[in-house]
């Protein structure tokens, strides 16, 4: 039966598969929490079952899914004593080994045997070995060799004993804002060490930001990272779209070719957005409806769906989600600074809310700035009954009354000056 690291990722594959929506899991993930209140716990795996959700025939072959990677590589990797299969993607399988040489606990990320024989799949793992083994940043995971053994092709790298964000958002985890904020500051750490070497992640999202027990964050899976430079791979991918879905900029959409590092944190806000709200910026039965949203929905403030957090906060979020990258923070430094300052209680230096042209143009035909009233959404709101709303001529006869006082006293106090 599945539980635990094991039931996230069959959320995770439920998900993918596109078996059961994003809602469908909170829902589930809501049911646990009630059934285990009353001492009942149950995967949420069989809860999606119990709800319709998901079918018995599913989640057995969810269940039975094993790594595809041509066979257990135990041995097979000279120096490396494989321990077991801690995690499992789309392109690679990752296992528990030990180094035999310095007795230390590594990861081993092997590319499954089928991926083998794709040249572009091969390139992209040795890259991102490449990219990792230029990076060196407590707040990245360490990369310390990539080869070929036997048929398998591996990447070795630091061994992280935690978690990853996208495992506690899917279990319906909702970050309080200065935990959010820390995590988000690592990760923001992270990427200007990148940045400033000339490495585009490009992949930034829940699942690639790993915490260890003690909640240090560390920055994984460089698999579709690039070098900025790199202007021939930057031709080579041009009109295609490399990210997530969820998570993934405007401009990766489209397939631009100029991706720049505001990219990364147009997906890092994505991702803090997540981790505040409990909800992705934008959802949709697909995967291209979720990327049309990206280019053009609009954005529901996070602070609309969780009032906890402050002004700072979500002009910050705001600021990190604009569609258009020269409206977003122009680097990680930038971006830095102002979630240190949040940190202090202090308010953004670069996040501020948006002036438009419509705003100039208001104040030069002389119209008041008092913005109109907008209806929060009905989750928050309680409409207040019509008999008890107050007439708007009420204020301005209020105002009346309590400058003719002030008159008054002025002449009273004239006349008995005069006496």
């Amino acid at each position: 039966m599945a539980d635990g690291l094991e039931d996230s990722q069959i959320c995770r594959l439920v998900v993918e598969r596109q078996l059961a929506t994003q809602e469908e899991i909170r829902t589930a993930h809501d049911q646990r929490k009630l059934l285990s209140f009353n001492g009942h716990a149950r995967p949420v795996s069989e809860i999606l079952v119990d709800l319709g959700f998901l079918t018995r025939t599913q989640l057995a072959r969810l269940q039975g899914i094993n790594d595809d990677s041509g066979g257990r590589p135990s041995q097979q990797i000279p120096g490396y004593q494989i321990l077991n299969k801690c995690g499992a993607g789309a392109m690679a399988v990752v296992y528990r080994a030990k180094q035999l040489s310095l007795n230390r606990t590594v990861a081993v990320k092997v590319l499954p045997k089928r991926l083998s024989k794709n040249a572009e799949f091969v390139e992209r793992f040795y890259r991102e070995g490449r990219a990792a083994a230029q990076l060196n940043h407590p707040n990245i995971v360490q990369a310390f060799d990539v080869g070929e053994a036997n048929g398998f092709h591996y990447f070795v790298m630091e061994f992280v004993e935690g978690c990853t964000v996208y495992d506690e958002v899917a279990e319906s985890k909702v970050y309080s804002e200065r935990e959010a904020v820390d995590i988000v500051t690592q990760v923001t750490r992270a990427l200007l060490h990148a940045h400033e070497r000339g490495f585009i992640h490009r992949d930034v999202k829940p699942k690639n930001v790993m915490l260890t027990k003690d909640r240090v964050a560390k920055l994984a899976d460089m698999g579709l990272a690039r070098e900025t430079t790199d202007h021939q791979a930057a031709l080579a991918e041009a009109g295609r779209a490399y990210g997530t879905p969820y998570y993934i900029a405007p401009e990766q959409i489209r397939g631009e070719v100029d991706i720049d590092p505001r990219a990364d944190l147009y997906s890092l806000g994505a991702m803090f957005y997540h981790m505040v709200t409990g909800r992705v910026p934008f959802e949709g039965p697909t995967p291209s409806a979720v990327m049309h949203k990206h280019l053009k929905a609009p954005l529901t403030p996070p602070d609309h769906l969780n009032t906890n957090l402050s002004s700072g906060c979500g002009v910050m979020i705001e600021m990190l989600l604009a569609k258009d990258r020269e409206d977003r923070y122009p680097g990680a430094r930038e971006l830095l600074t102002d979630l240190e300052r949040l940190a202090r209680g202090e308010a953004p230096e670069y996040a501020h809310p948006a002036v438009t042209g419509d705003v100039f143009a208001t104040l030069s035909a002389g119209k008041s700035l008092e913005p109109e009233p907008v209806e929060p959404p009905s989750r928050y709101w309680k409409r207040m009954p019509d008999e008890e709303k107050v007439p708007p001529t009420v204020p301005i006869i209020l105002g009346v009354v309590a400058g003719l006082s002030v008159l008054m006293n002025i002449i009273l106090v004239l006349m008995l000056a005069t006496r």
